[in-house]
Parts: C-alpha cells; sequence; structure tokens
C-alpha cells in the first residue's frame, strides 16, 4: 500500500448517525468511529450494506463515547472480520458494555419475529445484524484510557481524549500523526456537550491543530438558557398535575435519563415532584444510572460535592425502577399522577412505545420531548406537530399535550460549536460532520461570517489529503 496521510467519510454526512471515518497514515489504516444508522426503517436498512473496505484490513478503532449512532456497528465490524483493539475512555467502555448487549439483543428478537412471518410465508429465514456473541467479541477488545493521558495506538499514531462532556466518558479525539516527516495533528469533536449541563464538566478546549472534524448537530440553531429550561420543566409538570395526567418522557437511557433525575433531585421542591410517582422503566437506563455512579471523578463540581454529602445523585424518595416487563406494563393501569421516564429517545423502539399506545389518545396526557429527533422518527412527528403517528400496527391520534424542551439537549448549540472552533487559536481547517445539511451549512455560513473560515461539507464517500 502507497504511503499517504489522508481521511475518508463514511458515515454522519448530511445526517446525525452513522458517523465512520477511515484515516491512512504510514500505510496503516484506523477507523474513528462506527456507528449505527438510524432513523427509520429505510435509513437503518444502509447498516446492511457491506463495509466500503475490509474489516479484516482494519489496524485499529478510536470510540468517542458510547451512543449507538458512534459506536453501534463494532459488533458487526467484529463480525465481518475485525481482530483489532477498541480504544475508548473507560467509562465509554463500560457504557457501551450495556448499550452494545442492548443492541444485540433487540436484533435478535427483530430477527426472531421476522423469521415466523417468513416461515409461514415459505420463505427463508434471515439472520441478525449481529448478535449478542458479537457484541461480547468487541467488549474483549477495548482498550480504556483515561483524559489526558496519550498513547501511541500505532507506529505514527498518538491518540490524546478530552472531555466532550456529552456524555459520561464522551471525549474530544486529539490524533498527533507522523508520516515520512511529515506530522499533522487531527481533532474530532466528537458529540460536544452543552455548556453548563449538570453533571458533566464543560467540554475542554483545545489550542491549536492542523484538521477539525466537528459536529453540527444543532448548528442551525440556539438553546434557551439552562434558566429558562428549568423552568418552563416546573411549568409543565405543574400544568399536568392540575390536568390529573402522566407525563411520558421519551429519553436516551445513557445521559439524558441520568441528568433528568439528578434535576429532579435538585428541584425536587419548586417542582413539587413529592406529589408524583417517579418511574425510570427502561433496564438499560438503570443500568447506565448505576455506571454514572462508578465514575463520580469525571462530574462537575457540583455533581461532586452533591455525591459526597448524598452518596448518590439519584436519592429521590418516590424513584422507582421497574426493571421486568411486568412492572413496566403495570404502569398502564396508572391513568394519573405518573411521570414515566423511558427509552428509546426518538420513540423508535422500547417500553416508551407501549406507554405512548396507553397515553396518547388522551387530553389529560402529557409528552415531554427531552432530546434530539431525528427525521423520519415517531419522536421527530411529534415534534413536528403530527395529528397522528403510526405506532406499534396501530394509527394513533394525538391528542395529549406535546411539549419540547429544546435546553435540555446535551449538544452545543450553534454559539457552542462556534466557541470552541474559536477556541482553536491558529484557525485549523474546518470539516462539518453529523448533522442535517441545513444545519450543518447554516453553521457554515455563521462561521464563514463570524471567523472568515470556510468550513468544508464533505460528500459521503470523499477522501481528503493531510
Amino acid at each position: 500500500m502507497g504511503r499517504s496521510m489522508k481521511i475518508q467519510f463514511l458515515g454522519a454526512v448530511g445526517e446525525v448517525t452513522g458517523s465512520c471515518f477511515l484515516l491512512s497514515v504510514g500505510g496503516q489504516r484506523f477507523l474513528v468511529e462506527c456507528g449505527l444508522v438510524q432513523g427509520g426503517s429505510d435509513r437503518e436498512a444502509a447498516n446492511w450494506v457491506d463495509f466500503p473496505f475490509d474489516p479484516a484490513s482494519i489496524d485499529a478503532v478510536v470510540i468517542t463515547h458510547a451512543h449507538l449512532d458512534h459506536a453501534g456497528r463494532l459488533p458487526l465490524l467484529v463480525k465481518r472480520g475485525y481482530r483489532g483493539p477498541i480504544y475508548t475512555h473507560h467509562a465509554s467502555a463500560d457504557l457501551s458494555r450495556i448499550m452494545l448487549k442492548d443492541a444485540a439483543f433487540l436484533n435478535e428478537r427483530e430477527t426472531e419475529w421476522a423469521n415466523r412471518k417468513l416461515r409461514k410465508a415459505g420463505d427463508p429465514p434471515i439472520e441478525p445484524l449481529y448478535t449478542r456473541e458479537d457484541a461480547a467479541e468487541v467488549i474483549k477488545a477495548f482498550r480504556t484510557l483515561e483524559y489526558e493521558a496519550g498513547e501511541e495506538i500505532l507506529p505514527g499514531v498518538r491518540l490524546t481524549l478530552h472531555d466532550a462532556g456529552h456524555i459520561l466518558g464522551s471525549a474530544i479525539v486529539e490524533l498527533d500523526l507522523r508520516e515520512k516527516g511529515l506530522r499533522r495533528r487531527v481533532v474530532f469533536s466528537g458529540d460536544l456537550g452543552h455548556r453548563g449541563a449538570p453533571i458533566l464538566r464543560d467540554p475542554v478546549r483545545l489550542a491549536e491543530a492542523d484538521l477539525v472534524v466537528m459536529e453540527s448537530t444543532y448548528g442551525d440553531r440556539l438553546h434557551r438558557s439552562w434558566e429558562e429550561t428549568w423552568r418552563e420543566m416546573g411549568e409543565i409538570i405543574s400544568g399536568a398535575r392540575q390536568g390529573k395526567g402522566n407525563i411520558l418522557i421519551p429519553s436516551f437511557a445513557v445521559g439524558r435519563a441520568q441528568e433528568l433525575l439528578y434535576a429532579f433531585r435538585e428541584h425536587y421542591q419548586d417542582w413539587g415532584l413529592a406529589a408524583w410517582d417517579i418511574f425510570l422503566d427502561s433496564p438499560m437506563a438503570i443500568e447506565a444510572t448505576e455506571v454514572y455512579a462508578h465514575h463520580a471523578q469525571v462530574y462537575d463540581r457540583q455533581a461532586r460535592a452533591a455525591q459526597r454529602v448524598n452518596g448518590t445523585l439519584y436519592n429521590l424518595p418516590n424513584l422507582h425502577f421497574t426493571r421486568e416487563t411486568e412492572e413496566s406494563m403495570a404502569l398502564n393501569q396508572i391513568h394519573a399522577g405518573a411521570i414515566i421516564i423511558a427509552g428509546s429517545g426518538m420513540c423508535t423502539g422500547g417500553r416508551i412505545r407501549h406507554h405512548l399506545r396507553h397515553n396518547l389518545e388522551h387530553h389529560h396526557a402529557h409528552v415531554m420531548i427531552v432530546g434530539f429527533q431525528a427525521a423520519g422518527t415517531p419522536g421527530r412527528a411529534l415534534v413536528d406537530g403530527a395529528a397522528q403517528i403510526h405506532l406499534a400496527g396501530r394509527e394513533l391520534q394525538v391528542k395529549a399535550q406535546v411539549h419540547t424542551v429544546g435546553g435540555l439537549s446535551a449538544h452545543a448549540d450553534q454559539q457552542g460549536l462556534i466557541d470552541w472552533y474559536a477556541a482553536l487559536k491558529n484557525r485549523p481547517k474546518l470539516v462539518l460532520v453529523h448533522g442535517e445539511t441545513c444545519a450543518s451549512e447554516a453553521l457554515a455560513q455563521r462561521i464563514g461570517e463570524v471567523l472568515q473560515v470556510k468550513a468544508k461539507l464533505p460528500t459521503q464517500g470523499e477522501t481528503l489529503s493531510l
């Protein structure tokens, strides 16, 4: 193989899922990210397509954090021949064990359902995208790092992780590359956190780089202030209590669920939460909450203080963890006074779909949207004001009140992204990924106006020389 330092963009181009970047340095090839494509069955079919490279030819993989749109195809990579190490922060490895095992279980279950129908039709069975055995092989391959502790992962490739403040263990990836006397520093932002968010520290700001590959999820909008966000949540909870309904909160199991519980503890009195029963109805979110409890060293100052005083961030007297299916089903008999936090965050699967089926057609019920909703998902339809949505084989009339609390995002907004890039004093080359085209274009335009930097929006499969 010829020696040339380059990067190829193989995912999260024009969309917010499926992150995957292939780097070539000194005759070696390694990946940064290997994420699932999400956003409805049409988009998710892309996960079955062959990788545009031979997995066995890859020398290493680096993962910024545990969310499936960044790490969810790792078991498939291993299934198709990858045998090398996977580098990430140790908290991300702990969360990935939970998330990949759960994703594999869902793949197996959905394939089992599909094969029942195929057998009845006399058609041959299909295989799951990957299995729990494949996920277990990924877990064995993890090599974990601390923040700020650089390590040479391949000859001429030095990796340093910095705190990205997005979810527990999330990292900004800094790569110092060497080839034939040429040196380049390439930085991948991963998903940058929202400054001031609960529990986690703010994203680390770096001084210089030669190339920055930055996310642009919220590149076209500004978040509300945290004060306004907490006030809005309190008003929603108060209004729902007066109307004698339930509140459903579709939530990402990792990150968002833990932030919500922490916010509930911090605002327990002023939001009148003693009047409610609060249910975390997600086995994966419960496991992730336990992982969060074991990594207080990466909390911000306020959360570390709360942990020291209380021994936990989640000591609510009326909080119930519903692990078993039967416990979850029993919640459908509660018609008022329950706050139910359940996955999946975009309503594409999980227990939230059953709770929506039992609550969405009731005027007194409330749905609180607290995270990004990708195009094509039921959650996005609710945000966009759909009068009805198709869910679990039924058309449901949307009579419940739907509230979008945008300020709770775990992603930096447009100003946050600009501020993070602007801290790089040498104004390195900038490539925008992991955003819908409108968001990436809006961010590129604003960066051009404010910083006189022309950001690049790559196309799928495009290769850039370093």
